[in-house]
């Protein structure tokens, strides 16, 4: 053992300070030491100066910037040829929600994720190439002058990491930036209703949907508290508040009174609308959806909402409803980002845009979707706000921009001489609701005026599921979407609040 005494004696003669500082010299070792520093020794640094994307250089591929994840941006996004432009990404949400299904995850119909599909698999070019972007941002300013669009990053709070401005320089801009609940200016609603636009209002909604089914059973609970706990008020009677009041309600039929037996007679679903349900649908279809709704215990009554409280709402007769969920659904209209924006407006606010979907006084800059509307100048109306209008006008936008490119004038300023050809025309498909027991309306003219095939009952449900099965982003969500759709007509739908 005399070894381990000379060792022993050798490192006792090594001073202090020599030992230290060959410790921390080694760079590996203060990376490991400094992973154990507590947060009051070491101050939290604020982010890097991020200067963002600067112009693209001759030579490179020009750049595309889509402000918005909705269907307009998402379709742009998913026909754009990436061979021949880099595209960057900037919205607050990194997914697409496929909305005509989205009232079906509220009562648990469907899971969340079958209505939600990564921009990352309808563009893979954002999550592969190089030059490609997402950035989960909101945009905050813009200067078409200087072909600047300013974000800030969207963060889960300050006490994560505190948000940052930067710049993204672009050669083409296209604005889809889609539209907000229209609450009219009522006091309350934004404070006390649920809108139903987007994934986590629906889970919102389920989750107080439940909580109050399970409240209502407590001991103590009075019967006027169980009432109002249990009483369901949808304000709008558009597609979206129809097919959320027929699912409510066919949740209540199926699932309600055999899980929750005790409060089943307590629950009840109304629905108020200022004038007809349904107003763009054929008159015969309007009346089926009402009969179907009554029905199936929905009480329909025509009002106007004047004031929106913690537990009740008011009428414009001055009719009192207490609630114990209120999910908002009156239309959608520009949102104060798009007011700000100082750029030609069409009627009701939205960015207004000529035949090829331009904006007309700046350079490269286009919008899509449901903040953009045709100019009066153009003498077309505005487009409704549905997903299909959004859809085609994005497909077109992205033809537009590949013909663009392949003649040069990809790049800011250089598509001036382009001669443009065939403007957007769009053309109605239909319409299509639900209501709930197998029951659906499928109105299949080409505007209100016109004359078409209208079908209700379970043939157009029948047409309702297919359409919209095909319409899924991806085979991955038809497969959840078909799988969801089996469980649920066999075990019934999932009541676990989570």
């Amino acid at each position: 053992m005399s070894w381990l005494r000379s060792l022993i004696r050798a490192s006792s003669r090594a001073s202090p300070s020599s030992t230290t500082k060959s410790r921390i010299s080694d760079p590996f070792s203060y990376s490991l030491l400094s992973c154990f520093t507590t947060e009051a020794a070491r101050p939290v640094q604020p982010p890097p100066a991020f200067s963002g994307l600067r112009p693209t250089k001759p030579g490179e591929k020009p750049r595309v910037v889509v402000l918005g994840t909705g269907w307009a941006g998402c379709r742009l996004m998913k026909e754009l040829d990436t061979k021949m432009y880099d595209v960057v990404c900037v919205s607050p949400r990194n997914h697409m929600v496929f909305t005509p299904l989205l009232a079906s995850t509220c009562v648990g119909t469907l899971e969340f994720r079958s209505v939600a599909e990564p921009i990352g698999r309808i563009q893979p070019a954002i999550s592969k190439e190089p030059g490609s972007y997402f950035f989960l941002s909101n945009c905050i300013g813009l200067d078409t002058d200087k072909h600047l669009v300013e974000c800030e990053t969207v963060t889960d709070g300050a006490d994560n990491l505190e948000p940052w401005k930067f710049e993204i320089a672009y050669d083409k801009l296209v604005i889809a930036l889609g539209a907000q609940p229209t609450t009219f200016g009522i006091r309350g609603v934004e404070e006390h209703a649920v809108f139903l636009r987007e994934v986590y209002h629906a889970q919102e909604i389920r989750r107080k949907l439940l909580l109050n089914l399970m409240l209502s059973d407590v001991p103590g609970v009075s019967e006027e508290e169980k009432s109002r706990l249990l009483h369901c008020v949808v304000v709008g009677g558009g597609p979206t508040g129809v097919e959320f009041s027929g699912e409510l309600s066919d949740f209540i039929q199926r699932d309600v009174h055999q899980r929750y037996a005790h409060v089943k007679d307590y629950i009840h679903v109304t629905l108020i609308e200022a004038n007809e349900i349904l107003s763009s649908f054929d008159d015969r279809l309007r009346k089926y959806a009402t009969k179907q709704l009554t029905k199936s215990g929905v009480r329909l009554v025509r009002g106007i909402v004047k004031d929106v409280k913690d537990k009740m709402i008011v009428l414009n007769d001055g009719t009192e409803v207490p609630y114990g969920l209120l999910v908002w659904s009156t239309g959608v209209g520009p949102s104060s980002f798009v007011n700000s924006l100082q750029l030609p407006k069409a009627p009701g606010g939205r960015i207004g845009v000529d035949e090829w979907l331009r904006v007309p006084s700046v350079q490269d800059v286009f919008s899509i979707g449901d903040c953009s509307g045709f100019l009066e100048s153009t003498g077309k109306p505005v487009l409704p706000a549905l997903a299909q209008v959004a859809e085609r006008e994005g497909k077109y936008l992205a033809n537009l921009l590949n013909k663009i490119g392949e003649t040069g004038g990809g790049h800011a300023n250089s598509a001036k001489e382009y001669v443009y050809k065939e403007p957007f025309v769009y053309k109605h498909l239909g319409s299509m609701a639900t209501v709930g027991r197998y029951k659906a309306l499928v109105d299949l003219r080409q505007s209100k005026e016109a004359k078409g095939l209208s079908l209700a009952g379970f043939a157009s449900w029948f047409i309702w599921r297919s359409a919209y099965l095909t319409r899924v982003i991806s085979w991955r969500n038809r497969f959840y979407v078909a799988i969801n759709w089996l469980t649920t007509m066999v075990f019934g739908r999932d009541i676990s609040r989570i």
